[in-house]
C-alpha cells in the first residue's frame, strides 16, 4: 500500500472559500474519500496553518509522497 500526503477539502466559510484538511490517504482513494490519519488543517483565505509535522515526517520516513502543495506548506511550517 503506498501512502500519499495530500490535501482534501472539507468545507466553505460564509463566503464559499474552501477549507482543507492535510491527510494521508492509500494512493487508490479518492480526494474526499476514506483516510488513514488527519495531520493537519489548511484555510488558504485567512492563511491560518496547523500542521502536525512530527507526524508528517513520520510518514514521509515510512514512504509516504507528498503532493506539491503539501511539501510547500511544510517547508513554511518548518521555518515559522
Amino acid at each position: 500500500m503506498a501512502v500519499h500526503i495530500r490535501l482534501r477539502r472539507i468545507g466553505k466559510n460564509p463566503k464559499g472559500k474552501p477549507h482543507f484538511r492535510v491527510t494521508a490517504f492509500d494512493e487508490r482513494t479518492a480526494r474526499d474519500g476514506r483516510i488513514i490519519e488527519e495531520l493537519g488543517f489548511y484555510c488558504p483565505t485567512s492563511s491560518e496553518t496547523r500542521l502536525k509535522v512530527e507526524r508528517i515526517q513520520h510518514w514521509v520516513k515510512n514512504g509516504a509522497q507528498m503532493s506539491a502543495t503539501v511539501k510547500s506548506l511544510v517547508k513554511k511550517a518548518v521555518k515559522a
